[in-house]
This record gives structure tokens, C-alpha cells and sequence, in this order.
């Protein structure tokens, strides 16, 4: 299974901890190998990573991990990466003909939630979003995830701000093709997010979901999450 991580933006809130998000060290590992790492156990043998800010640096540090590791890693690049993050994911239409696994390069979890994602059934032509139901879970910060209603396993709205909503975006999908037929949508509605293309495919009844149940996942992307995601590190749960 190929996989897809986005991992373009600044990272302007970490930047506390390190200029380069991707490759701020988290208990002495950047955080986009640990990433990778727990994709690879999860089942990806075959990664996409779309870079934008300091994209060389990137490159270079992935390259260096590519021959260290001998995992394959193919450089998709977005020149407009202060465009929302759909347009980072919509950069890898060239590359991706068939199922892959979308992930961001600031989100840690367990690598069963990956796995169990994957082997689910899935309808051809279809979108599904792994989601969290454990909306009182410390670990998620209410203020800032993002926000998904669900119906008879189908999303039928997600965003940041909405306010009837049952559960929670973990930043991992199960793609096709279709999610870059609902990037290109979404765009021309001047909607370049990934939520934005969910939105368009919830329209077309072609956006499930998957509970992820007790599974543990982590949106590192601010020095609180960080914290979090140290001590599920020192506690062996990530």
C-alpha cells in the first residue's frame, strides 16, 4: 500500500521547538520518521511526501533517512504551499492511480489504526476518514481538531467550526482517485482544504467513515501536543 503524507506548511505553533516542523526531534527522532515508522508498521511500503516550506531541506533530510532505512520515498513538491492543504495532496494526482493512505506528516498514532483502516472493507470510488468517537479523550485539543457529523457510517459535514458533530478527524484517510476529482471540486467552490473536498464527497454519499475505537493518535502540532506525545513515547503506547 502506498501512502501519502502532507508535510508542506511552517508549523508556525512549533515553531518553539524547531524551524523545521517535520524534522523537529521528538525523544531524539524527527517527527516525520517517527511518522513513517508507524506507517511502515501499519503496512505502507511505499511513501509519497509533499514538501513546500524549506522544501530542500526537507528533501535532503529524507533523502539521507531514504538511505539509512532503504525505504522508498518519492518527493512531491508544492511551490504553493501557503495554499490550505488540499492543494498539497492534490500536487500527488500525477503519482497515485489507485488506493493509498493519506496521512500528515505531524500526526502520531497507532500503528493499528493504520492497519485495521486499511483491511477494512471499502466501496470502490470512495473516501474514508478514520474518526475518534472518545470526544472527552485529553489527548485531542476540542479547540482546534477538526470536526466530523456522521450517519449510518457516511460523513455528511466536516470542518473546524461546525457545531453538531459526533466525532473527530484523525488527519488519516483511505483515498482513490475520487479524492482528486473532489480536490479539483472543491477548488473551483474557492476551497482548497482537505475538509473542503471531504465536504464534496459527503455531498456525493462517497465519504465514510471508520471508528478508530480506544486506538491512540496525537496531533502534534503545538509545544502542549508535544508534551502529550513525549510521555505516550516514554510510556511505550506510541
Amino acid at each position: 500500500m502506498k501512502g501519502l503524507i502532507v508535510a508542506a506548511g511552517q508549523g508556525v505553533r512549533l515553531r518553539a521547538k524547531g524551524d523545521l516542523k517535520p524534522l523537529i526531534p521528538i525523544k531524539g527522532i524527527p517527527l516525520i520518521e517517527r511518522v513513517i515508522e508507524q506507517a511502515r508498521r501499519g503496512g505502507i511500503d511505499e511513501f509519497f511526501v509533499v514538501s513546500g516550506y524549506r522544501g530542500d531541506d526537507l528533501r535532503a533530510a529524507l533523502n539521507s533517512f531514504a538511505d539509512r532505512t532503504g525505504i522508498h520515498i518519492t518527493h512531491v513538491i508544492n511551490r504553493d504551499w501557503t495554499r490550505a492543504n488540499g492543494q498539497s495532496v492534490l500536487m500527488a494526482k500525477q503519482f497515485l492511480d489507485e488506493p493509498f493512505v493519506l496521512m500528515m506528516c505531524d500526526h502520531l498514532l497507532d500503528p493499528d489504526i493504520i492497519r485495521s483502516l486499511i483491511d477494512a472493507p471499502h466501496a470502490p470510488d470512495t473516501v474514508t476518514l478514520a474518526v475518534d468517537f472518545n470526544l472527552d479523550n485529553p489527548l485531542n485539543d476540542p479547540d482546534d481538531v477538526t470536526r466530523v457529523r456522521s450517519e449510518d457510517g457516511f460523513i455528511r459535514h466536516i470542518g473546524k467550526v461546525i457545531r453538531d458533530f459526533d466525532s473527530y478527524d484523525t488527519g488519516v484517510f483511505l483515498c482513490t482517485p475520487i479524492m482528486f476529482e473532489a480536490l479539483e471540486e472543491s477548488q473551483a467552490k474557492g476551497d482548497d482544504s482537505i475538509s473542503g473536498a471531504m465536504n464534496v464527497l459527503a455531498a456525493w454519499n462517497k465519504a465514510h467513515i471508520f471508528d478508530i475505537q480506544d486506538r491512540i493518535w496525537v496531533d502534534v502540532d503545538d509545544p502542549v501536543a508535544y508534551e502529550k506525545a513525549e510521555r505516550l513515547l516514554e510510556l511505550g503506547q506510541l
